[in-house]
Order: C-alpha cells, then sequence, then structure tokens
C-alpha cells in the first residue's frame, strides 16, 4: 500500500510553518500513543505521524520531500530504478554525499529517554483550587541487576565484530551515479555495537525493565480541560547515560452538576418562581467559593443574567479571577389547587384587560397587535 502524503498524515497545508507542524504532530502524538490510545490501529497511526514529523520538521530532508516525494532521499527503501528488481535502497546516501550528509548517531553515544504522557481526571472544584496529589505510572528504567548493560552480572558485553562497535555495515553499489556507499543498521548487533555472550536473566539482556513508579504532583489553581502539566525529568530513563524524559501530565474534568466553565469564568442558572421575579426577592446562591447573597429587583425577567465579580476560577498564570454569571430561569408551576388557580384568573383579569398607555409598548401587547385580524 503506497504511503499517504506526509502533510496530509499531519492534516497541514504545504506552506505550514515548522509551529503548525510540531503543534499538529504532538495533537497526533497525544491521541495515538499506543500507551493512552487501546485501538487496534492507534500504534500504525503513531509510527506514520511520527515518521512524517521527522521529515517535515527537518527543513533538509522536508526540503527533498516537496522536490521528490516518498522516493526522495529521505526514504529508506527506493526500488524500481532501473530493472530486474534490483534494491537501490541506498538511493538516500547517494543525495546524502551530494549534499554533505550521510553522518549517522554513534550507536554508544548517550541519548534521552522518551517522553511520557499521563491523564488525570479532576472534580470541578479540585480544578478550581489546585490540590497535590500521587500518581502511578509504568515506566522502563535501568535495570538494578544489571545497571542497563544489558550483561549477566559478572559478565561484560563485546564489542561487536561485524560492524567494529559503529552499529553499521557498510556496503557498495554499482548505481548510475557511479560506485556509491551504502549504510544501514549492523543486524547482527541491531544497530547497537556490541554484543551480549550471556544475558542478564533480569531483563533479558535489554538493560531496561518496567516499572510502576509513585510521582508526586502539584495541579495548580485554576487548570482547566486540556491544559498539561510537565513534570521534568520523570519520563523513561535515558540511554547509554542519558539525561531522562519528562512527564506530561493531560487534565481532564469531570462535569459539575450546577456550574459550567469558559476560560476563567463561571456560569450557572439560577431557578426562581413567578412571585420572585414579579415582586423581588434577596436569595442566597452558591459560588465555588461559598454561598453570597444576591439581590433580585422587581420585575426581573427569565434570561436575565447578574455578575458576581472576582467569583469564579482562579487565573492558572495567576493573573487574578474570573467572575460568575448567574442566568436567570422562571420556573412555571406544572401543578395548581383550586384557590391558585383562582387567584391567578384574577391577577390575570386585573391587569390583562385594563392596559394603560405604559402597558401598550410591552412585549405582550405588542404581540397581540401584530396577530389582531382586521
Amino acid at each position: 500500500m503506497s504511503k499517504r502524503d506526509y502533510y496530509d498524515v499531519l492534516g497541514v497545508s504545504k506552506d505550514a510553518s515548522k509551529e503548525e507542524i510540531k503543534k499538529s504532530y504532538r495533537k497526533l502524538a497525544r491521541k495515538y500513543h499506543p500507551d493512552v490510545n487501546k485501538e487496534p490501529d492507534a500504534a500504525d497511526k503513531f509510527k506514520e505521524a511520527k515518521e512524517a514529523y521527522e521529515v517535515l520538521s527537518d527543513e533538509q530532508k522536508r526540503a527533498q520531500y516537496d522536490q521528490f516525494g516518498h522516493s526522495g532521499p529521505q526514504s529508506q527503501g527506493f526500488g524500481g530504478f532501473g530493472g530486474g528488481g534490483q534494491d537501490f535502497g541506498g538511493f538516500g546516501d547517494i543525495f546524502d554525499m551530494f549534499f554533505g550528509g550521510g553522518a549517522r548517531r554513534d550507536p554508544n553515544a548517550p541519548q534521552q529517554g522518551a517522553d511520557l504522557q499521563y491523564t488525570i481526571v479532576l472534580d470541578f472544584e479540585e480544578a478550581i483550587f489546585g490540590k497535590e496529589t500521587d500518581i502511578r505510572i509504568p515506566k522502563e528504567e535501568n535495570c538494578e541487576t544489571c545497571h542497563g548493560s544489558g550483561a549477566k552480572p559478572g559478565t561484560k558485553t563485546k564489542s561487536c565484530s561485524h560492524c567494529n562497535g559503529s552499529g553499521q555495515l557498510n556496503t557498495e553499489q554499482n548505481t548510475p551515479f557511479g560506485r556509491v556507499v551504502n549504510k544501514r543498521v549492523c543486524h547482527h548487533c541491531q544497530g547497537s555495537g556490541k554484543i551480549i555472550p550471556e544475558k542478564c536473566s533480569t531483563c533479558g539482556g535489554s538493560g531496561r525493565v518496567k516499572k510502576h513508579r509513585k510521582i508526586n504532583i502539584n495541579i495548580p489553581a485554576g487548570i482547566d480541560e486540556g491544559q498539561q502539566i510537565r513534570v521534568a525529568g520523570k519520563g523513561e530513563a535515558g540511554i547509554n547515560g542519558g539525561p531522562p524524559g519528562d512527564l506530561y501530565v493531560v487534565v481532564q474534568i469531570r462535569p459539575h452538576e450546577f456550574f459550567t466553565r469558559e476560560g476563567d469564568h463561571i456560569f450557572c442558572e439560577l431557578p426562581l418562581t413567578f412571585a420572585q421575579a414579579a415582586l423581588g426577592d434577596e436569595i442566597e446562591v452558591p459560588t465555588v467559593h461559598g454561598k453570597v447573597m444576591l439581590k433580585i429587583p422587581a420585575g426581573t425577567q427569565t434570561g436575565k443574567t447578574f455578575r458576581l465579580k472576582g467569583k469564579g476560577a482562579p487565573n492558572v498564570r495567576g493573573y487574578g479571577h474570573g467572575d460568575q454569571h448567574i442566568k436567570v430561569k422562571i420556573i412555571t408551576p406544572t401543578k395548581l389547587n383550586d384557590r391558585q388557580k383562582e387567584l391567578i384568573r384574577e391577577f390575570n383579569k386585573l391587569g390583562g384587560h385594563d392596559a394603560t398607555d405604559e402597558q401598550d409598548d410591552s412585549l405582550f401587547q405588542r404581540f397581540k397587535k401584530a396577530f389582531k385580524s382586521e
């Protein structure tokens, strides 16, 4: 099956900036990371996005891809140039020679560990006020038995005799451009440059083991849905003595039965009876900071919004507090006794049939006039 266009994979245009490419990749990586997404095709989509990002985030590789597509120098396997099914897998190395590339990473050089992602679910109030909590995450660490070497204690690793410890095998090929050297990962040592005669029984020679670790994190007050907390150095262990990666804690918030949130502002609906709205009242209303008294003026209409300044969520960066917005919703009674019905009819008769000039301008009177038959 042919590869998808890298720009389509990341969902960006061909003139996208490096920042747009990075942002799109991080979004896809969080969505399809195998540790988070257990769907059958998640791992393939994660690898596809990673491959696209590795090419488009590199200016030279991107320029070559824009010119040659998947058959360009960034491709590790290029077939069909010539006949007879001959493998020209080193076609990319030809361009590396022309453009001064071809340098590869030392397999024994220190490498930073991979970043990890963890999703934490908070209650509405926990996100408002923040909290300190412990989480447990699965992560790979250096094996304590062999100290990450992969070799049985008391034994040592040996330099791979096939690649002389470089992790690469050089082969020469005749191409239309002349004789070129093609560098490939050594399959004897899998690119590590070393052979383990006797493997560690704890890790099976990998030098790494999977463990669950408890990590203490501080959730800042005012954090919102989808925001993340970076915990430096709590990702996967580094390779060959390299630094560990980071842990990114992504926040999800459970919905509240009464409050909703938009940024630093909190919204809610306030049910009022017809009598409270018509005559006015002073009532106690809830906020995340406690109950406060709210004065309802006489004649309040449904949909009216009151603002309680500073009663919203704290800004996660420390820039004050948002407000709480209270929207009035007048509740119409559904069950009335005979006496209540009689009083409402009397009220309607007293007010609805003796309209004053001032009442003629009301919404109700204008509505009646609009549909009055001639």
